[in-house]
């Protein structure tokens, strides 16, 4: 091809270079010129242009683009028509698109005015959607160029989604709340669905690897999905012990993608066994979304497929706390104290307003927070304000309002955490009906080394829990009646053996209050 000025008597049937005026109209670049096109110009008083002058053997823009597209064009592909030498494939399919290793890279290092431009490797697409472009940089190509190119050509494909039987399988811990596990199958059943299938919700078992392992060779499924009451840190944690434990093979605990750390990879009897990182309870995009994509989409997934993720595991736009420190002791750590909610359960005016030992229920926590030598608490006020306010009266401690407690403990929680002073390193949440939590507990908890840090009663965690600073935006999104048990696997936690069952306390109902009165008064 020959690109270049030449006398406007030259010009018919050659490619404008770049598009001319022409009065009120304009000729396009690539436009070929015509007889009449040249007499216009002529009388327009241009005496030359510039032009492409197609050789022989060269192969226009839109067909080179259209030849080289079909070779490249697979299973799940179209080729859309050609415009100013570029084809776009697109999807015909919901799915993954796949990429044979090197191609891309091979194409576009066999001539510089041939390029091929796609989506990363394994991305999801809807039908419809373009997912690779194919540009003939000239108006032409050579042929021999072009056959170099198609020769490197191997198809893409997008490999579609397809229905399959997917079962989860949650374990629990006394204390793991029924709505927890609600909100584990709502946002894992939408993940689900958003890839064709539908999510079965099989009843809970107990935290324990004997018993799920009893459990994994009941369940038929095409894919079983694991979520554990905690999280797996070491091959013998109870769901990829489970697992070995039921005839099956872990082929990688953990993964390099960024939420999603703490995934365990498994097979048992030929069917791929998935334990859940603590981030999959959220509907933000993380490393399960990439292992159910491939598997729902009928592509298998190894170990070395696990490790390779690590190329763009650093999932953008998702929420990380600080990076995790050696465990150290905090600086400077204060209380909040939830006292917001209107406990329909109890009747009544207020349940913190309940009298015990001479004191309302919110005051013996309050009295304890200051015997444990912590600064002034926040205390969080919603229901029965001013009552909780006088039952306070002459404690020292920094009130604040959440306007929207009516929406839950999440966001009465995320207003005390709005509060908390800027000076304050970790704080401890307080419940405010735990009436017999004691100051050794809090101070014990106050200075524990660790991220987050939690009492435990004879295997039972219970309250408060310490939580630090890089937490804080996290509990801050919290709505609803979540606590912080929906963020707590994200972080380090360190448990802090509790003196007696107070930790556990729940005064929620009259039975529960009528339970604390009985009881040997303090010393």
């Amino acid at each position: 091809m020959k690109f270049g000025p030449v006398p406007l008597a030259a010009a018919q049937g050659t490619l404008l270079a770049h598009s001319q005026a022409l009065g009120r109209r304009r000729l396009a670049k690539g436009h070929r010129l015509t007889a009449d096109d040249v007499a216009a110009l002529a009388a327009a008083g241009v005496t030359d242009v510039v032009v492409a002058q197609l050789a022989p053997d060269d192969v226009g823009e839109d067909a080179a683009a259209t030849r080289l597209a079909a070779a490249l064009a697979g299973t799940g592909l179209v080729a859309l028509p050609p415009v100013h030498g570029r084809v776009n494939l697109a999807a015909t399919q919901a799915g993954l698109l796949c990429l044979p290793a090197g191609l891309v890279a091979a194409i576009n290092a066999v001539d510089e005015a041939v390029t091929l431009a796609t989506l990363s490797p394994f991305a999801r697409v809807a039908a419809g959607a373009i997912v690779a472009t194919i540009k003939i940089i000239r108006y032409a190509v050579t042929e021999p160029v072009l056959a170099a190119a198609i020769a490197m050509a191997r198809p893409l494909t997008v490999a579609a989604f397809r229905p399959a039987r997917v079962a989860l399988l949650a374990t629990s811990l006394p204390g793991t709340s029924a709505k927890a596990l609600a909100k584990l199958e709502q946002v894992t059943a939408a993940r689900i669905a958003a890839l064709g299938s539908d999510l079965n919700m099989m009843a809970p078992c107990p935290h324990d690897a004997a018993a799920l392992a009893e459990r994994l060779a009941t369940v038929d499924a095409d894919v079983l999905l694991l979520a554990g009451a905690s999280a797996s840190v070491d091959r013998g944690d109870v769901i990829p012990a489970a697992i070995v434990a039921a005839g099956g093979v872990v082929a990688r605990l953990g993964m390099p993608v960024d939420p999603g750390n703490l995934l365990v990879l498994g097979q048992l009897h030929g069917r791929p066994v998935v334990g859940l990182p603590g981030c999959a309870r959220s509907p933000k995009r993380n490393g399960l979304d990439l292992v159910l994509e491939r598997l729902l989409a009928g592509l298998p997934v190894t170990g070395a497929d696990i490790a390779a993720m690590g190329e763009g595991g650093l999932l953008p736009d998702a929420e990380r706390p600080e990076p995790r420190a050696a465990a150290r002791r905090p600086g400077k750590v204060g209380a909040i104290v939830l006292a917001a909610g209107r406990a329909s359960r109890m009747g009544g005016p207020h349940k913190l307003l309940e009298p015990w030992q001479g004191k309302a229920l919110v005051a013996h926590v309050v009295n304890a927070i200051a015997a444990a030598g912590l600064p002034p608490p926040v205390v969080v006020l919603g229901h029965a304000a001013a009552g909780v306010r006088a039952a306070l009266a002459g404690r020292a401690a920094h009130f604040v309002e959440a306007a929207d407690w009516q929406d839950g403990m999440g966001r009465s929680l995320g207003a005390g955490i709005a509060a908390v002073p800027a000076d304050w390193d970790a704080v401890l949440v307080c419940l405010a009906d735990m009436p017999r939590i004691e100051p050794a507990l809090i101070k014990a908890l106050a200075v524990a080394p660790g991220e987050v840090v939690v009492p435990v009663w004879q295997g039972r965690r219970g309250h408060p829990v310490r939580w630090p600073r890089a937490a804080f935006p996290r509990l801050l999104t919290l709505s609803g009646d979540v606590g912080g048990r929906a963020v707590i696997e994200q972080f380090a936690v360190s448990h802090v053996p509790a003196p007696s069952d107070a930790c556990l306390d729940d005064i929620d109902t009259p039975a529960a209050l009528a339970a604390l009165r009985a009881r040997p008064e303090l010393p």
